[in-house]
């Protein structure tokens, strides 16, 4: 039984994952969704509930956009990490 509440839709962004004392990761985010996404990552060591910054690079055309988000990690394989977006806050 699916237990989503958004439609994942699949993807082929370029998202720059990083966490407090750790290196900055590219990845490619592999499908997402309004509350989270999947991104295709390799042994990063992150474990299951801690927090990460991720930077989305959107390209349009000749423009570039960066959007930053919260994410806390859900679960970890070995084809990358899925990430629930957290709400920003402000």
């Amino acid at each position: 039984m699916e237990r989503r509440h958004h439609t994942r839709r699949r993807s082929r962004i370029s998202v720059y994952l990083f966490r407090k004392g750790h290196h900055i990761r590219l990845c490619k985010a592999k499908n997402l969704s309004a509350a989270g996404v999947f991104v295709e990552t390799h042994n990063m060591g992150l474990p299951p509930g801690s927090v990460v910054e991720l930077a989305f690079v959107v390209r349009l055309g000749s423009i570039t956009r960066i959007h930053r988000r919260t994410a806390k990690v859900c679960h970890v394989s070995r084809g990358g990490t899925g990430l629930a977006l957290l709400q920003a806050s402000g």
